[in-house]
C-alpha cells in the first residue's frame, strides 16, 4: 500500500512539474479539491445473488486534477468509501407441531481507503467524462442487522426481536480491492461541481475461495459534490 501511494505521489508530482514547465496556452494549473457523496453499493456473484439488495453508504476525500494535454487530465484521489450490501433471509421450520419462523435483515459493511486514478476528457471546460482504475484497502468489516423470531404452537404465537453488530474476521477477506471506474462530472462554477461514477469490482471479496465456487465482487454507484480550491 505504501509503495502504491508513494508511486501515485511521485507520478502526480512529476506530472505537475511537467505541466508547469511545459505549459501551453490551453493548459491550466493543477487544482486540488475535496469531494463527498453517497454510495449505492452491492455485492455481485457470477451466478447471481437473489436475496441481495443495495446498501446506502458514503464516500469522502481529497483529489488533485492534473492537466497533461489539451482537454485531458489525470485525477488521483484518496477516499474513505463504504461498500457492501443489504441481505434479507427467511427461515421457517416445524417440529412436533411448533413452527418457528426467523426473519433476518442485515447489512454487510465493507469500509475501504480507496485510491482512484481517473483519466478525464473535457468535452467543454465544465463537463468531463472519466475512466480509470480504483485501488482499495480494507479497513473495516462488519455485519449489522435485526433478527425477528416468531414461534407458533396451535393458536399461541410469540415474537421476539434482537439487533446485533458483528465484526467480520478480516483474515477471511481480501484486504485489497481492485475496480474499474466510469463516470462524468459537471462544474456549475469554477469551484463547485457534481460528480457521478460507477465502480465495477474485479477482485473477489473473499480470500481462499474453494475451487468451483463463484467469486463475489464489490460494485457501487457514487454521486456527490466536488469543490476545487
Amino acid at each position: 500500500m505504501k509503495k502504491l501511494i508513494l508511486g501515485i505521489a511521485v507520478l502526480s508530482t512529476s506530472l505537475a512539474f511537467a505541466q508547469t514547465t511545459t505549459k501551453t496556452s490551453s493548459s491550466s494549473d493543477v487544482r486540488f479539491g475535496v469531494k463527498g457523496g453517497m454510495n449505492v453499493s452491492s455485492l455481485s456473484k457470477d451466478a447471481g445473488l437473489e436475496d441481495q439488495k443495495s446498501k446506502i453508504g458514503f464516500n469522502a476525500g481529497i483529489f488533485a486534477t492534473i492537466p497533461v494535454a489539451e482537454s485531458f487530465s489525470i485525477q488521483p484521489e484518496v477516499l474513505y468509501s463504504q461498500y457492501g450490501a443489504k441481505i434479507e433471509n427467511t427461515d421457517e421450520f416445524t417440529v412436533l407441531g411448533t413452527t418457528t419462523r426467523n426473519v433476518e435483515s442485515y447489512s454487510t459493511n465493507l469500509d475501504y481507503i480507496a485510491v482512484p486514478v481517473m483519466f478525464q476528457y473535457n468535452f467543454v471546460p465544465n463537463f468531463y467524462v472519466e475512466a480509470g482504475p480504483e485501488f482499495g484497502f480494507l479497513v473495516g468489516a462488519k455485519n449489522k442487522g435485526d433478527r425477528t423470531t416468531t414461534v407458533t404452537t396451535g393458536s399461541n404465537t410469540s415474537t421476539s426481536s434482537a439487533s446485533y453488530s458483528d465484526k467480520i474476521d478480516k483474515d477471511n477477506l481480501n484486504t485489497f480491492n481492485f475496480g474499474i471506474g466510469l463516470g462524468a462530472g459537471y462544474y456549475f462554477t469554477d469551484n463547485i461541481g457534481i460528480t457521478a461514477r460507477y465502480v465495477a469490482g474485479v477482485t473477489d471479496v473473499a480470500k481462499d475461495r474453494p475451487n468451483g465456487s463463484d467469486a463475489i465482487r464489490n460494485n457501487t454507484f457514487q454521486v456527490g459534490l466536488a469543490y476545487k480550491f
